[in-house]
């Protein structure tokens, strides 16, 4: 399965949404759509595509401040991690610092916690449960991709650096868990979509990340 994957950096927080469709299909989905909705939306209606869901790896503010927009304007299902539905309907009671937003909450359409299998717009996922830099963050995986699997990680792993964990629900010990699990279960070709910075890929982050030293086989 051949993707077509189009990276947008949005906001102030410089943040990573993902339009993701089998290469010439008429059907999308968008991971993460953090805040610049027209620009968005533009892009979908650039590709002339259907979007079909709306997937969340979690919901700090700069991962969710354009899904109301974008819902509101595609018709498109939310996927939101369970256990941050309540930063979802309630966004600006979650944005930890002045001068971001006013966002709109939303109440998602689909609740995932982990481990289950979603098919949509032609692709399948499987959302794995890698909470540590938020209380309830989900990595949607792709492994049926070519030429290799690819992890939609939001703020799990990023190209030489890891997501912080000083924000409520955070914890540092449980990341390192989630990204052990990440490196066990997919190989180092896989390609990794972050939520903030450029593309990365397992096998790289393995040798080269100064934070996964000790996850590292010597």
């Amino acid at each position: 399965m051949n993707l077509d994957v189009h990276g947008v950096t949005v906001g102030p927080v410089q943040e990573n949404s993902w339009l993701v469709r089998r290469a010439g299909s008429a059907n999308a989905v968008i991971f993460d759509p953090g805040d610049e909705p027209e620009r968005l939306l533009a892009l979908i209606h650039e590709l002339g595509v259907q979007l079909d869901a709306i997937l969340l790896t979690h919901c700090h503010f700069d991962h969710v401040g354009a899904v109301a927009p974008v819902a509101k304007a595609t018709g498109a299902p939310v996927y939101c991690p369970s256990r941050e539905r309540d930063m979802l309907v309630n966004v600006m009671d979650y944005v930890p610092w002045p001068g971001f937003g006013p966002f709109e909450g939303w109440e998602p359409e689909q609740l995932v916690s982990g481990g289950e299998r979603v098919s949509v717009a032609g692709l399948d996922f499987y959302v794995v449960p890698t909470p540590g830099h938020s209380v309830g963050h989900v990595t949607w995986a792709l492994a049926a991709a070519q030429p290799h699997p690819v992890l939609f990680s939001g703020d799990v792993l990023f190209q030489g650096s890891i997501g912080r964990t000083d924000l409520p629900g955070g914890d540092h010990a449980t990341l390192m868990a989630s990204i052990a699990t990440l490196l066990a279960a997919y190989p180092a070709e896989t390609r990794i979509c972050p939520g903030h910075m450029g593309e990365t890929t397992l096998g790289r982050e393995r040798v080269s990340n100064p934070f996964l030293h000790d996850l590292a086989p010597r």
